[in-house]
This record gives structure tokens, sequence and C-alpha cells, in this order.
């Protein structure tokens, strides 16, 4: 049975004497910390807690209102980032964030409520209460410093995401200004000071965990230092990213021959895979219940007939489609095209095609194993490909194309059944680099990544003209009731 540690919510109050708005972390419960957490048990409950944004789920209730979670299915990151991207064709027919996100317009958040995404700097004062908790406990030392792994690659990975949505936010990392007037500062740090943390975070993290967790699921080694050399490239520091790449090398991953496998519940525990939202089968997507996977549903128009599913939940088109432009970059022989569905019989014995669709279906995670309401595959938020082409990119930022670089780049073409790079990929550190992106868009299409992506390789407006959207900002504008309640301290975002 698959591990369901992403689901679990534990009763718990948290004291605060400061500040009800802005920092201060919420009541949770009716547990107080004067009988709970004691036990090893106790506090491995309360850790689990800090996976509450990384499940894949519906969302997850809080004192402050519902809150949507970045593996979900709205909100989440293909919403965010590939959604938004060139990738994903323009989506009106549900309307509202629907239709703005797959748009890449992003002025519509200036009114959303505090199920905003950025409701989640109070996360991480509660993330900060954990590990303060924690390293005060009288736990065994080395199960202690594991769980302060996981809470603080929570904490590493939550900044990152909200730097990738709004830049540097404020948040409370130090637990002696929990309860104080600090609660209520809303300046927003330095880029460098913010970025400096989630390193700090992520590298602690990676020096407490395993390699291979016992229970399938939770965070990891690998994963911290994924999530890490993202955040290099994101900050340009290519010296240090190149570093944690190498470092990844010797861990003992490796592509699995077939790409296709990947996403498919037989096959999804695999050397290639670092990092992975475990989900049961039987989940719907509500507590108590475990991760689900619902992507077929959004991704197969209405008329469609998968494998075993009939049907999604859009129509005449999915809500994430692929454009044509993208599935027409590839080159024929590629096997990751597969996993795009350019035609296909309807349910009524009609042909679906280029003629009357509005891009290919997206069939990233197949539904060949549903018996269950959702499907069980497993969703990949970290594989060995990605560290390939990330470190490529590196090495070529710090040396040019390198034939090592390049070499990567290759091995992750030839899985794909393509032959290598021709002369022109590789005759400059920008014709390289731009070969890169080209690829990260085939081999990591639908896995979340794609807008920031386009940031760091600095193609976010070109690539949205060149699909016919119109692109503003690349990042998303701070809420109203944000900027209201801290009463002129906290800026907009830029070009809002």
């Amino acid at each position: 049975m698959k591990i369901k540690y992403f689901s679990i919510f534990i009763s718990l109050l948290i004291a605060t004497t400061g500040c009800k708005k802005n920092f201060g972390p919420k009541i949770y419960g009716s547990l107080t910390p004067t009988n709970f957490p004691q036990t090893v048990s106790d506090y491995e409950s309360y850790m689990l807690d800090v996976y509450k944004p990384f499940q894949a789920k519906w969302g997850y209730p809080n004192p402050t209102g519902f809150q949507f979670v970045f593996n979900g299915y709205e909100y989440c990151d293909i919403q965010l980032n590939d959604a938004t991207s060139d990738h994903i064709a323009h989506f009106p027919e549900w309307g509202a964030f629907f239709d703005f996100f797959s748009a890449a317009n992003f002025n519509f958040l200036i009114t959303q409520g505090r199920s905003s995404h950025f409701e989640k700097v109070r996360f991480v004062t509660f993330i900060t209460k954990v590990i303060s908790d924690l390293e005060n406990s009288n736990i065994n030392n080395a199960i202690k410093n594991e769980f302060i792994g996981e809470a603080k690659m929570a904490r590493g990975w939550l900044m990152y995401h909200l730097l990738t949505m709004y830049g540097p936010v404020p948040v409370i990392t130090d637990p002696s200004k929990i309860g104080t007037a600090a609660e209520s500062q809303m300046l927003r740090p330095s880029e460098a000071d913010f970025a400096k943390q989630i390193a700090q975070d992520l590298q602690d993290a990676a020096n407490d965990l395993p390699r291979d967790q016992t229970e399938y699921g939770r965070f990891n080694k690998g994963g911290a230092l994924v999530v890490l050399m993202r955040l290099y490239l994101y900050e340009k520091d290519y010296v240090d990213a190149e570093k944690v790449g190498r470092q990844i090398l010797t861990m003992g991953y490796s592509l699995v021959p077939n790409y296709m496998s990947l996403f498919t519940e037989k096959t999804e525990r695999n050397n290639e895979t670092i990092l992975a939202v475990s989900v049961d089968p039987n989940a719907d997507g509500n507590d108590p219940h475990g991760n689900m996977n619902a992507w077929s549903y959004y991704c197969y128009p209405a008329d469609f007939q998968g494998h075993v599913q009939k049907g999604g939940w859009a129509s005449p088109n999915g809500a994430f489609t692929a454009t044509w432009a993208f599935y027409k970059s590839f080159d024929p022989n590629d096997t990751r095209r597969q996993m795009l569905i350019p035609s296909y019989i309807n349910m009524s014995g009609q042909v679906r095609d280029s003629s009357n669709m509005r891009g290919p279906v997206i069939m990233k995670y197949p539904d060949d194993d549903v018996n269950t309401a959702f499907q069980g595959n497993d969703i990949i938020l970290a594989r060995y490909a990605d560290v390939l082409l990330m470190l490529a990119e590196a090495i070529n930022q710090n040396s040019g194309p390198t034939s090592e670089a390049i070499g990567f780049v290759n091995q992750v073409r030839e899985r794909a059944g393509i032959s290598d790079l021709g002369a022109s990929d590789i005759a400059s550190k920008e014709s390289f680099d731009d070969a890169i992106l080209r690829e990260e868009g085939w081999e990591l299409f639908f896995e979340g990544q794609r807008r920031i992506e386009l940031i760091r390789h600095g193609k976010w407006q070109s690539a949205l003209q060149a699909a016919g959207k119109t692109p503003g900002p690349s990042l998303f504008p701070v809420p109203q009731y944000a900027l209201d309640e801290s009463k002129g301290q906290l800026t907009q975002t830029p070009g809002y």
C-alpha cells in the first residue's frame, strides 16, 4: 500500500501573543505544548504537518481559510508554471482563473483573498516553530536531525515557491521573533538575503536527510539538492549550481531506458525519479485521505476514450492542452512526443485532429491502471534527467559549451531516440543555452517548471509572444488585502 504521509493533519495549538495578522502562526487545534508533543511518535506526527503545501489534493483548510497546494490541480505548479507558458493553449471555457492563467494574465490575483499562495508566509512561521520545537526536544539526536531536515526542506522549498511567484517576501525564520512585534513587520527583505536563507535550509536538509527514505514519498537528500540547484540557477549563481549538480552525479541515479515508464504506476519507482508525491489510488482529494492523481480528468476532453477512462471534465478540449506549435517542435522520432495525442476517434465515432482540436491531448500520466475514481500514478517532483540538463546549463554559463555539458544533453536526447545536438546548437554559449531550454521543454513538459525555466533563460517575453500570448510581468502581484494589512510597508510586485 502506498504511504499517505502528506495527508496527515495534526491537532496543535501554537500559542501566540503578538499580532493576529501578518506572520503570526495560527491555532491548529486543541492540544497544548504542555502535553504534546512528547514522544518520538508525537514529534514525527507534529513534523509531518509541514508537508501540507506539498500534497496532491484539492487543498487543505487552515485557520485563515482554504489553501491551495503546489502539487494539486488548481493554483498548482502545473497551472502556475506550465499553463501560463508557451507550451499550453489558452483555455477560456471555464473562465476565471483557468482563463487568466492560461492567457498569462496575472492581474486578477490582486483581488484574490486568503486562499492566495501569498498567505503561506504564515506557514513559514509555523515551520519555524516546528523546527525550534524539534531542536529543543529530548528525542534521539539522529531521529531529531532527520525530522529537522524534513522541516527545513519544507521551509526552504516553500520559500523558493514564494520567491519564484512574488520575489522576496517578508517571513519569519527566527523563532525568537514569533509572538513579538516582528510579526507585524512587512518590509520585503533583499533577494540576496532571502535566497541565502533558502539555500541554508536546503543545504542543511541535504546534510541531514538520507538518499532513500524508509517511507517512500518523504523528503530526501536528492530532493533537497535538486531544489537547491534550481534556486542557484534562478539566482544566476552558476558556480554553486554546478557544484550541487556534480554532487548529485555521485549519488547513483541514472536515466531509465523508457521515458514513458517514468509516469506509469507499474514502473513509477525507479532509479531516475529522485522525489515524487506518493499517490493513493483510493484517494479522493479530501482529508484525511491520501494524495490523488486527477490529471487525466483535466487533460482529456470529455469525448476522449483513454486506455481505461472515458472522458475528462472539459469540452470540447481538455482544460490543459498542448499547443500545436509545441507538438510540431519535436523531432518526429522523439519518443517523448508520444505523450501528446494529435488525433483520436471520439466516443461518437468522429475524428478529432488538428482541424477541430485546440491542440494535442496531454497524456503525461496515462490511465493504464485506473480501477478507482482517480489514478494511482505518483506525481514526479524531481528526477535525474532534469539534473543533467540543469548541470549542462550551469556548466555552459561558467565555461561555455564544453564536451561534458554537451554530453549531458545528448544523454537525454539519446534516451528519447533522437540524434545528438547539431553543430549550430553548440556553436556558442548563447546557442547552446537556447538548445538546453528547448530540451528542457521537451523533456520536462507538464512537470511544473516551464515559467521558471523561461525566466532564468531570459525568454519569458519572447517565448510567450511567439505563442500568441500577451505576457505581462513574469511574477505574480501581491493581493491587495496583504498590502492593506501592511499599512504601506509591503510593496507591490514590480509591474503592477
